[in-house]
């Protein structure tokens, strides 16, 4: 008998150790959610989280531990990337005439209609003028919105670029007048009157911790590194230059790399191909990639290489909304590539969610301790753990069928 409990005891040890086993958390990292006094929380994520996250942030969780139970607390994302809302304006051509000053277009807005974007279409390529745009509610008194605002249009061989859209204040008026200084018909083929009411984007900025400039066949290659992997959406580098310029730039990320015997050998994908030039210097956006290597290729042709001072990274501000419904001791985890995107209810319920929520504090980092592969691979075949619990179960059928004959 004391044989036949010993027996139920190591049996009831190894399950126990088995079931232990499985509660190990599978996360890679994990941070203390501190200060939680109200239901609902703001969670900002830091570089670091998003560095060590998948790429679509899927393996984010919010874990409370409590004396019996682990509680998961739900929670939303929510992506700086700004909202892109446009709406045309219908308006009526009044007249176009012009004078020693240049080309006038006058147009009437029948409604009450605000705008804030004109886009111009010309036939033609290869000229840069100046234009104003006044707005008046009587044809009489006009007010000056737009003075000596360039618009222009470079088609070589090396360059396609086109600058003619007039952005400027929400304006009100019955009646908009354009005025294009030129001395020949501009060829103004297409006008288009919008209200973009679009929500800007939130980025935060990425410190570089590494950047090379080489000179090389005609180009300005530029190798930038931040020595983590985040989520790029924005780059503009900072140029010393009094003279305008227009060169063909193409932006790329290092999509992996490969060991060959001369060293490591990168390759690169394309985040963005566009025009570097001086009239717009408010930098390239580009869909939210996550890498840590750029490349940047300007262009030069025959002219002289720009003087390149440094660059400016960003990305869109990540934050949490989380719903805490029962006390406990919270933990945001993540670091698990095999974790898939949490599905849950709150989503269908964003009206509910409050805007002003607190922001929680993070703590310090924890790093939970990778197992031993072969150990692992051992306790995770299938096969293994049958022919372990046949092994048992045959053993505990001897030692019954025993005491039964002895009986």
């Amino acid at each position: 008998m004391k044989v036949k409990m010993k027996l139920l005891v190591f049996i009831g040890c190894w399950f126990g150790c088995s079931f232990a086993f499985g509660q190990l958390p599978k996360y890679e990292h994990r941070q203390e959610l501190k200060n939680i006094t109200e239901q609902w929380h703001k969670i900002s994520l830091p570089l670091s989280v998003l560095d060590r996250s998948n790429p679509d942030l899927s393996d984010i969780r919010i874990y409370g531990l409590t004396e019996n139970d682990t509680l998961e607390a739900p929670y939303v994302l929510n992506i700086g990337s700004g909202k892109h809302t446009k709406q045309k304006v219908d308006f009526n051509l009044l007249n176009t005439v012009s004078n020693a000053n240049g080309f006038y277009y006058t147009y009437e807005i029948p409604t009450t209609e605000s705008i804030n974007e004109l886009e111009l279409e010309f036939d033609t390529d290869n000229f840069n003028w100046m234009v104003d745009l006044e707005g008046s509610q009587n044809q009489n008194d006009w007010f000056r919105i737009l003075e000596d605002y360039r618009i222009l249009s470079i088609k070589t061989g090396q360059t396609d670029y086109q600058h003619t859209t007039l952005t400027f204040p929400s304006s009100q008026y019955k009646y908009y007048r354009l005025l294009i200084k030129s001395h020949k018909s501009p060829k103004l083929t297409r006008t288009k009157l919008n209200l973009d009411s679009s929500l800007k984007a939130i980025y935060d900025s990425y410190p570089v911790t590494f950047m090379n400039i080489d000179q090389k066949d005609k180009k300005t290659i530029i190798d930038i590194d931040l020595n983590q992997s985040l989520p790029l959406s924005f780059l503009r580098l900072n140029l010393k230059e009094t003279v305008d310029y227009y060169r063909p730039v193409t932006v790329k990320y290092v999509q992996d790399s490969i060991q060959t015997e001369k060293g490591l050998k990168y390759r690169y994908k394309e985040l963005y191909r566009g025009t570097l030039t001086s009239i717009d210097t408010t930098g390239f956006k580009f869909n939210s990639t996550k890498a840590q290597k750029l490349r940047v290729i300007i262009e030069n042709n025959d002219n002289r290489p720009l003087q390149v001072e440094g660059a400016n990274i960003k990305g869109y501000r990540h934050e949490l909304i989380a719903r805490f419904d029962d006390k406990a001791k919270y933990y945001l985890a993540y670091g698990n590539k095999k974790a898939r995107a949490p599905k849950y209810d709150i989503i269908n319920i964003a009206s509910q969610i409050p805007d002003d929520a607190p922001l929680l504090a993070l703590g310090k980092v924890e790093h939970t301790p990778k197992a031993k592969k072969t150990n692992r691979a051992l306790l995770e075949n299938k096969l293994w753990l049958w022919m372990v619990m046949g092994f048992v179960i045959v053993v505990l059928g001897w030692f019954t069928l025993r005491m039964m004959a002895k009986r």
